[in-house]
């Protein structure tokens, strides 16, 4: 029995600017508005505005929740001020990688974890049976928000010119309540695309009067709005993973080389401790295989599941794989042997449909933007 895709509060305008939908996690999302080389580029030189409603937003309240995060994520929740925001993981018994997540603290005794679409109920169900015994709640807030980004390196003035909110003070990966052209809102300075920018926490029934406030004030600007397929090159380019692509239940964090999210010297035990120590010594004795960026020498560009090789063996496999508009190359993340990890290893190539086409191997990101 198939289930209607789920609507975010901006589906109507995205219609009718012509956008291209589809469905991405059970939801019914913009894909591109006209050229999705024009919105990366955007991006890159002016700013772009995305609807990231699909994002899953769950709020964990009470005296021990940040005890509670503690146990269940990898990352040292308590060390996190009042409004800022971490990068961490959670993970299986086995050190799997469930989701990659952002923890904002919105006040002392409250904590907003943001998931991943395609992983919010699992992160849900997670957490909420991780609670028992903690004197914590753990409460699915999906439907309590919108979430409208606006990333590039015009984002603050076309943000400034709408808000009283102090941006130049608002450091990357933090976030402070305030006001958005009359919406009241989270505004974090984060995002998924390499630039500087900020992603806006609103009630649904406020987030089509806060896009359209936002769109009219980027005119000038250069703002164009953007689709889940930009998005991609975008976080490709500036080399962060992809749930289900660069992390899966299959790998641990220090497989995928973000060891450094697992904090073993927080007190107490967490999720998947025993599991993780084990992962992190065999990642310093005896990688089986690295995370690295490949550049191709020619125009055929790799996609997820092509096999890497060198000297007529498959030494890897492709995770996600796109043409960088930025670049104006073909480039991929793969997973490959540690014999092969290291930049400037000559003779690897991807083996596109029985061709083995040549790519070098670089470090990530391969794209940093200016500061």
């Amino acid at each position: 029995m198939s289930t209607a895709p789920r609507l975010t509060a901006l589906d109507a305008l995205h219609r009718s600017l012509g956008a291209t939908m589809t469905d991405f996690a059970g939801w019914d999302m913009p894909l591109r508005y006209g050229s999705e080389r024009d919105e990366h580029n955007a991006v890159r030189t002016k700013a772009g505005l995305f609807d990231l409603s699909h994002m899953g937003e769950i709020t964990v309240t009470g005296p021990e929740a940040v005890k509670l995060l503690d146990y269940a994520l990898v990352g040292n929740i308590s060390t996190v001020g009042v409004g800022r925001a971490r990068y961490t993981h959670i993970c299986q018994e086995d050190g799997g990688i469930l989701d990659d997540l952002i923890v904002y603290r919105l006040a002392e005794t409250e904590y907003m974890v943001v998931a991943n679409a395609s992983n919010a109920q699992v992160v849900l169900d997670a957490l909420t049976e991780r609670a028992a015994g903690f004197d914590a709640g753990v409460r699915d807030d999906r439907d309590a928000y919108a979430l409208i980004a606006v990333q590039g390196p015009e984002s603050p003035g076309i943000l400034a010119s709408l808000t009283d909110a102090d941006l130049d003070n608002l450091k990357y990966y933090a976030g402070l309540p305030g006001t958005v052209a009359g919406v009241p809102a989270l505004i974090a300075r984060t995002g998924y695309t390499g630039e500087d920018g900020f992603e806006l926490f609103v009630a649904p029934e406020h987030a089509v009067e806060l896009w359209q406030a936002l769109a009219k004030a980027g005119e000038g600007a250069g703002l164009v709005p953007c689709g889940l397929s930009c998005r991609d090159t975008l976080r490709l380019e500036a080399g962060m993973p992809l749930y289900g692509h660069e992390l899966t239940t299959s790998l641990t964090p220090f497989d995928a080389g973000l060891g450094r999210v697992v904090k073993f010297e927080k007190e107490g035990d967490f999720v998947g401790r025993a599991a993780l120590e084990a992962a992190a010594e065999r990642a310093a004795t005896n990688p089986p295989r690295k995370l690295v960026g490949l550049v191709a020498e020619g125009r055929r560009v790799p996609r997820a599941g092509f096999p890497v090789v060198a000297g007529g063996a498959v030494i890897g496999e492709v995770t996600s794989g796109a043409p960088s508009p930025t670049l104006g190359k073909p480039i991929a993340m793969a997973y490959v042997d540690a014999a092969h990890a290291a930049p400037g290893t000559s003779g690897v190539g991807v083996d596109i449909r029985g061709t083995h086409e040549p790519y070098e191997v670089v470090a990530l990101p391969f794209y940093k933007r200016q500061k």
